[in-house]
């Protein structure tokens, strides 16, 4: 016998032995199969218990019309419903308890508004204005805010108190959410600085645009001319151009500003080349006070300050505050085109360095009633400094 057919031969012989083996410990191990095994019972009914308020989850039996349920879930408290019951109407039903001032609200928009929406809501960036507007909903560019567009003031208080601040949604206490939406209100000259929103006075501010909005009336109107059969080919004798998608309010106002800036500084330059070529005419003399270079150049880090909303120099112009050209000496509240507070307007005067020292240090003390919400410059350098840097622009 072969070398080859020895170690097949006892391969297979060792495998039947194992199998054998296998099979006999197997059935020693696998249980008996009774004669007549029980079966599954049957699901019990549905219990009908009394129906308590709020219901409880399950389902009914829809061919007999009983309320009966599989015992799922239990009544929804009371707290829970009012955790989802956050709608405001338009009349203020569904307003909770509480209240807020413009003076309050001013703090609050500041500390958690101001960043995205501008310290007065005029938006910063690209982050949607809150104030501002009037006017402008005919424009090509309407200009939609609180003040110029919003037609319930109930919508104003139910965004903030749902979604606002970005990032930290519903943190705002009631009396947080009357006050911001109080300082919004005050911030499109809707009410005084002395208004308190509550429930109470919900009523008693009137949104300019509420009745410019009508009822929805295109299913009678409009439906049966779009839900004909579309026309796809010769469907108009000619296309014209009509307008151009080129006002998108994505570029800064800074890149504006210098193409303005060196349109309007054209025209001076001419003037000049004339008057130098002009050797023979008598130079008009001018009394110009002597500048400190030194402090205003120190004045002009302290204005970094003030940027956020006053501009000087060429092309300023005017944004949530006047353009500052030729301040030093100028009459109170006559920016052209700025539209002051009462106060302000009110109070007269000129803006000599005393005056403005002293409304530098603290506007909300010197103007009572003023919208201009910067605390105040501390020292009397930088209040010397900045007014130094303001005297070197001319009117």
């Amino acid at each position: 016998m072969s070398r080859s057919l020895k170690l097949f031969g006892g391969s297979a012989v060792g495998t039947v032995v194992m199998l054998t083996l296998a099979v006999n410990f197997a059935d020693r191990n696998i249980a008996p199969m009774p004669e007549n095994p029980d079966l599954m019972a049957a699901l019990p009914a549905p219990v009908a218990p009394a129906a308590p308020a709020g219901g409880l989850i399950g389902s009914a039996d829809a061919a007999t019309g009983s309320d009966a349920h599989y015992g799922l879930g239990r009544p929804a408290l009371p707290e829970e419903l009012a955790a989802w019951d956050l709608d405001v109407s338009p009349d203020g039903t569904g307003l909770p308890d509480g209240s807020g001032s413009v003076a309050d609200g001013e703090v609050l928009f500041a500390e958690n508004c101001a960043a995205c929406h501008g310290v007065f809501a005029e938006g910063v960036g690209n982050w949607p204005k809150l104030a501002g507007g009037e006017g402008t909903l005919a424009d090509d560019d309407p200009v939609k805010t609180v003040g110029s567009y919003w037609p319930y003031l109930s919508t104003v208080w139910d965004y903030v108190n749902r979604s606002m601040p970005f990032g930290n949604a519903q943190s705002l206490t009631p009396d947080e959410v009357y006050a911001i939406t109080a300082y919004i209100l005050y911030s499109n000259w809707l009410v005084e600085d002395d208004f308190v929103l509550s429930k109470d006075t919900f009523a008693e501010v009137e949104m300019p645009n509420a009745d410019n909005f009508i009822v929805d009336d295109r299913a009678e109107t409009e439906y049966t001319i779009w839900r004909t059969e579309p026309c796809m080919s010769e469907c108009k004798d000619s296309a014209e151009i009509t307008m151009r998608a080129t006002v998108l309010d994505v570029t800064p106002e800074e890149e504006g500003a210098v193409e303005e800036a060196a349109a309007t500084t054209e025209a001076p330059a001419a003037t000049e080349t004339a008057e130098t070529s002009e050797p023979e005419a008598p130079a008009e003399t001018v009394t110009v006070a002597a500048i400190d270079e030194a402090l205003a150049a120190e004045g002009e880090k302290v204005f970094r300050k003030c940027k956020a909303c006053h501009q000087v120099g060429d092309g300023a112009k005017n944004r949530s505050g006047p353009q500052l050209n030729g301040i030093v000496g100028r009459a109170v509240g006559s920016a052209d085109g700025f539209k002051y507070s009462s106060a302000m307007s009110g109070m007269g005067g000129v803006w000599d360095e005393a005056t403005l020292a002293g409304f530098l240090a603290d506007p909300r003390g010197a103007v009572k009633g003023t919208k201009m919400a910067f605390a105040g410059l501390k020292s009397d350098e930088d209040i010397a400094a900045v007014t130094e840097y303001l005297k070197t622009f001319a009117e």
